[in-house]
């Protein structure tokens, strides 16, 4: 695969990532000039988050945003888990929105999961098995669907990256999708539809994703999970700053810092708890904890966007499932609780209410600066 297809989130690949970064600016600027224009538009990024079922959410908004005609063509697209499986409908375009809403309303866990039996994944590597979920994405990965991510990729400079975790190395991985549509690598659809997988497979639920590799001649296999393990939501790493664009040449240096950019994340979650009889059996106190514990972190993984957009003039916009909204699904892809929560997404965006300018929970009044009670 081209270099920078696979990037490691631990600060390692911060220049193989700049310059991915720099070498998509050359082709956006290359097709800027063939359109007989001189500067660069406004660049919008695109950050969606895991939630399993709640990508619904996710999904029912991007579509009523291109109906309305104000959805931007983005920049980046990013995913994580669901997010991971909305991101290529999200990077191609309101042309792609009918098969985005199938891919969230017409499923069934069936088209996802098979038990395997309490037994069996207590002593194997998961309690469900993926396969029918691997073979929903192969379906929606045709080479017609492959080729246009790589036109965009190659003609535009717009990048397509989602994450997983590295088990192995204990660190996220960022895949540069678009890179490996546009190669010539035989098994490049495969590959995308095995990390897509990746990105989605809740550890303990769906067995891990070993992802073949070859490095100084020697082949081995990494085990990759659902990307929500390390975050929720992703742009790019922290560390990535002004000095890791030494890469940049004049020109490009130039329309990178002075272009306007705008960030758009959709959070497939309500930012608060949901209150729950909690039965005192291990399992149950188990996946109690664990989804206490993923909510927190994207809670966290929203400030740290923030906090990112802030350093480098970017405009923060967050969208999340409103409180208002109380369904609860009977199964893990419950078909109903899906459709109810796509049309939530959709009248949401509809009625022109789904951005916050902050995260949830956050005043931006100085404490010094508040009236006295």
């Amino acid at each position: 695969m081209p270099a920078g297809t696979r990037i490691v989130l631990d600060g390692s690949d911060d220049a193989v990532l700049a310059r991915v970064v720099s070498d998509a600016l050359d082709r956006e600027l290359a097709y800027v000039a063939r359109e007989g224009r001189s500067d660069v538009d406004p660049a919008s990024f695109l950050a969606i988050s895991g939630g399993g079922a709640n990508g619904a959410y996710g999904a029912g908004l991007l579509t009523a945003w291109g109906e309305l005609g104000t959805r931007p063509e983005f920049k980046v697209v990013t995913g994580v888990s669901t997010g991971a499986l909305t991101a290529p409908f999200a990077f191609l375009g309101q042309a792609y929105d009918r098969q985005l809403e199938h891919f969230y309303t017409d499923i069934t866990t069936s088209d996802i999961m098979v038990s395997r039996g309490l037994l069996v994944g207590l002593f194997s590597d998961s309690f469900y098995d993926s396969a029918p979920l691997l073979q929903t994405i192969r379906n929606v990965l045709t080479p017609d669907f492959v080729a246009a991510i790589a036109r965009e990729y190659r003609d535009k400079g717009r990048l397509l990256v989602v994450a997983t975790t590295n088990l192995d190395i204990q660190a996220g991985i960022l895949w540069n999708l678009g890179a490996i549509a546009a190669s010539d690598h035989p098994r490049r659809a495969e590959l995308i539809a095995r990390i897509l997988l990746a990105s989605a497979s809740i550890p303990g639920a769906f067995p891990p994703v070993m992802i073949d590799l070859e490095a100084d001649g020697e082949r081995f296999q990494e085990m990759n999970v659902d990307g929500g393990t390390v975050a929720q939501v992703v742009l790019y790493p922290p560390s990535i700053s002004r000095s890791s664009g030494q890469v940049f040449g004049d020109r490009n240096r130039q329309a990178f810092q002075d272009r306007q950019r705008r960030l758009y994340v959709i959070r497939n979650s309500r930012p608060g708890g949901d209150f729950e009889t909690v039965d005192r059996s291990t399992l149950k106190i188990i996946e109690r904890a664990l989804a206490t514990l993923i909510s927190t972190q994207g809670l966290g993984d929203l400030y740290q966007l923030y906090l990112l957009a802030q350093r480098d003039g970017i405009d923060y916009n967050v969208a999340y499932i409103p409180q208002s909204f109380t369904g609860k699904p009977r199964e893990p892809f419950d078909q109903m609780y899906m459709r109810s929560l796509y049309q939530v997404g959709r009248e949401t965006m509809l009625k022109g209410t789904p951005w916050h300018k902050y995260p949830p929970g956050y005043d931006p009044v100085p404490i010094n600066r508040r009236t006295p009670a």
